[in-house]
């Protein structure tokens, strides 16, 4: 017969238990990384794990990464063996050709940079100063004309508001002249009645 378990015990077989689940986890990440080609590291596989990087390096964990580690290092050497990876030699020409190729496109950068500065220069020579006096010529005329028009229209203000004075004193006239009209009436009829 079993007896009751000390909350302590339940406790412990409950960390046992998630620590093997997190264990398992952690291989079965390892294992899916480098099946897939993707460098396995300490800090990798605890994020993919989510996990804490303290469980990466604890034991039997951290001998399962240093041995993928190590066959993916290997890799490299049966990827350039098999002709699957480009060698240092290769990599150094390439290298060397492309500087080659940025220098080469540098100094036709430059020269087509020149060609156009002086292609620009020419351009503004041929256009030359009579093009310019004749456009300082018009620019004047038009101003003359601009100063002229804007002369009448002072005038033609100044006479308006003049006739709006007289025609607002003739209004007021009229209106005083209406009221007295009015004042007048009345009183004939109110005299008459």
């Amino acid at each position: 017969m079993t007896g009751k378990r000390q909350p302590s015990q339940v406790l412990a077989d409950s960390r046992r238990r998630d620590s093997r689940e997190k264990r398992a986890k952690v291989l079965a990440v390892v294992d899916a990384m480098a099946a897939r080609g993707d460098a396995v590291t300490f800090a990798a596989v605890a994020k993919v794990a989510g996990v804490s990087n303290w469980l990466v390096y604890a034991e039997g964990v951290r001998e399962h990464i240093e041995a993928a580690r190590t066959r993916q290092a290997a890799q490299p050497r049966r990827d350039a063996q098999a002709g699957l990876s480009s060698s240092a030699a290769s990599l150094a020409t390439d290298l060397e050709l492309s500087k080659q190729q940025v220098t080469t496109l540098r100094t036709e950068r430059d020269q087509l940079k020149a060609a156009l500065q002086r292609q620009l220069g020419q351009q503004l020579d041929q256009a030359g100063s009579a093009g310019l006096i004749e456009r300082v010529d018009e620019l004047t005329r038009q101003h003359a004309e601009l100063t002229v028009e804007r002369d009448t229209l002072r005038r033609e203000k100044a006479e308006l508001e003049e006739r709006l004075a007289e025609t607002e004193e003739d209004l007021a006239a009229a209106r005083s002249s209406l009221r007295r009209m009015i004042r007048a009436e009345n009183a004939d009829h109110a005299g008459g009645a």
